[in-house]
């Protein structure tokens, strides 16, 4: 193993995302939402100046359970309750699907719930299992948002890989007719078995692209590029990341079976990306790698980029 790197990334005991409450228990999502505390309700009122003059075409979102403020909106945002925006995932999701986690980000202006898929699948010798993470915001900078997330069991990583030939993420604003706009989320979401299997072909081409260990460096050193004129400190953390890096390529204990080819390399990036702490330990640092997971983390899309030219 490469010196001065820690050896975190040997265990895994919490859940990938590290956040929210367990709701593994609960039978549908109200009973999810009133577990995990966010059985609570937006109300909007009118934003009012300092002298009393009203504010036209602005709302305030407020939690009602503690005035809690969530975000300002205009006259044209409909609020969609967090039962509202999650209820339709009990008959969406059927028979075998668990509930397994919810919670709030960024205290309430984003909620969310998490649902592992009943189906198992075997890739190239590896057990990955599909969630759905589930996403509702009060705040006006989000949308109603569903995404695939699969995990790669071994080692918790999430390989949540942007695919041209099949959809991972739903959203939609919260203007227009919602109701319609939920109920068309159906049609999106039963696409998670067709993203699965073009996952599968994206993993069995990768495990065909062999890297030198020239390869796994040039790769590494694009992921982590040097800054015009960096300071000691930016170089030293730039250098400190791509070693990290490395050492999760060549040392991970789960990856000792895999040979050195682009599947390696995208765990090992994968590894950074999702478990990795960063250089400032902020307080808010999982919630904002939770939102990247749902997101979408453009390291890993960069990294699967680079194995394309391979």
């Amino acid at each position: 193993m490469l010196a001065n790197i820690e050896s975190m990334f040997y265990v895994r005991k919490t859940p990938w995302h590290g956040l929210g409450t367990r709701v593994e228990f609960a039978l549908d999502s109200k009973e999810a939402l009133v577990a995990a505390g966010l059985d609570w309700k937006v109300i909007q009122k009118s934003i009012m100046t300092d002298d009393g003059n009203l504010i036209p075409g602005f709302k305030a979102n407020i939690r009602n359970t503690d005035h809690q403020l969530l975000g300002v909106v205009t006259d044209r945002y409909k609020v969609v309750q967090n039962t509202d925006a999650f209820a339709f995932t009990d008959q969406l999701l059927g028979e075998g699907v668990s509930y397994e986690t919810a919670g709030s980000l960024q205290n309430g202006r984003r909620t969310w719930i998490l649902a592992k898929l009943p189906q198992r699948y075997i890739i190239s010798g590896d057990e990955i299992e599909p969630y759905l993470v589930f996403m509702n915001s009060h705040d006006g900078t989000g949308a109603i948002k569903a995404a695939m997330t699969p995990i790669r069991v071994v080692c918790q990583n999430t390989l949540n890989l942007a695919l041209n030939t099949a959809k991972r993420v739903w959203s939609t604003n919260h203007t227009g007719d919602m109701k319609g706009k939920i109920m068309d989320a159906r049609d999106s979401l039963l696409y998670a078995e067709k993203y699965m299997a073009e996952l599968g072909k994206t993993i069995e081409r990768m495990n065909q692209i062999r890297l030198s260990d020239r390869q796994v460096r040039e790769y590494i050193d694009a992921l982590f590029p040097l800054y015009e004129k960096p300071t000691p400190q930016q170089t030293k953390n730039i250098l400190r990341m791509k070693a990290d890096v490395m050492a999760r390529y060549y040392d991970a204990p789960d990856l000792q079976d895999v040979g050195k080819n682009g599947y390696r390399f995208i765990n090992a990036v994968s590894d950074f990306a999702t478990h990795a702490k960063p250089l400032r330990t902020t307080a808010n640092y999982k919630e904002n790698l939770f939102a990247r997971t749902v997101e979408g983390n453009a390291m890993l899309d960069r990294a699967c980029e680079l194995l394309k030219r391979a």
